[in-house]
């Protein structure tokens, strides 16, 4: 594995998952790994769980760690090629990420869609730009269209709290007041793909994710009838796809509530955090005994440190 880009880049999706959830067992247990090494973490947007999980978790592993905010602490980047620098960003990303290289061993990184341009988050040109230009590994903290250490968090958790049988698990959108990227709803999907589940999606018209992530997994505009029998709701917000960037409902008839969670098999309530209470879910469905947000947010210590075990070991 040279980069943590995507789930895609996991050497082993199903090693990953156990390795991180043996991690959980004894976090400590390789704690001289990082011995020597550094590990850089580079914020172009706002963190909290990422930030302090990505830390602990190489702190479990011996590694120090520097940090820096983009938005405060940084000159701006440029991150096209050939472009006069007249205006307003005075550094390079090809001189940024080879200085950053030169202090760090490896390279963590946060920036979101800009949700204005589907073609220029696609290209995820952060990302790509950083890893194209650096000389060590790159980790995704959350980019433009995945936030794949979430999703290796939420497979724990479904692992953790599977039932006896095949779980039904429903990937849900809810409204929220501000246009939100895809990448959560794009990385949760891809790892679906990886467990032994019946996974259904489901969102109101205008709402359909990309269809070449979401190709060939039940999807529907009827929440009740996608919440029927479900063991696992995983609810989210993400803008219009196909009207990209734009906000086409903001009324509360997604909003998850304990009526609908009724409906289910018992089911579990997930979300990755931050939330709006009674927004996008009700407060008796958060404070329930049901609701798993907590348990998700300390998976993301193990799904970072499984990454970060592993980019290690591979020197």
């Amino acid at each position: 594995m040279k980069h943590f880009i995507t789930l895609a880049d996991l050497p082993d999706f199903n090693h990953t998952l156990d390795l991180a959830m043996d991690l959980k067992k004894n976090p400590t247990q390789s704690e001289g790994l990082g011995k020597g090494k550094t590990l850089g973490l580079l914020f172009f947007n706002p963190s909290l769980r990422t930030r302090l999980s990505t830390q602990k978790a190489a702190q479990n592993l011996g590694l120090p760690t520097m940090v820096m905010n983009f938005s405060q602490e940084s000159w701006a980047l440029e991150f096209e090629d050939g472009t006069k620098m007249s205006g307003l960003r005075s550094e390079h990303v090809r001189e940024a990420a080879a200085v950053v290289s030169q202090y760090c061993d490896m390279v963590a990184i946060r920036a979101f869609a800009s949700l204005s341009d589907k073609e220029k988050d696609e290209a995820e040109i952060v990302l790509r730009s950083f890893a194209k230009y650096a000389s060590v590994p790159i980790i995704n903290m959350e980019s433009a269209t995945a936030h794949p250490l979430q999703a290796l968090a939420d497979a724990i958790t479904l692992k953790e709290f599977q039932p006896a049988h095949k779980p039904k698990v429903v990937l849900s959108w809810a409204p929220h007041p501000k246009a939100l990227p895809h990448a959560v709803g794009n990385s949760f999907t891809h790892m679906m793909r990886k467990m032994d589940a019946d996974f259904v999606i489901a969102h109101p018209e205008g709402y359909a994710l990309n269809p070449e992530i979401t190709e060939g997994i039940p999807c529907t505009t009827s929440q009740k009838e996608a919440l029927e029998g479900a063991d696992f709701v995983y609810t989210k917000n993400w803008c219009s796809y196909k009207h990209y960037g734009q906000i086409l409902r903001t009324d509360d008839k997604w909003m998850i509530t304990p009526e609908k969670m009724k409906l289910t098999n018992n089911g579990k309530f997930m979300h990755c955090l931050p939330i709006r209470r009674n927004i996008v879910a009700a407060d008796g469905v958060l404070d329930s005994p049901n609701s798993l947000v907590i348990q998700q947010s300390q998976n993301r210590i193990y799904s970072a440190q499984a990454v970060l075990k592993q980019l290690l070991e591979n020197g």
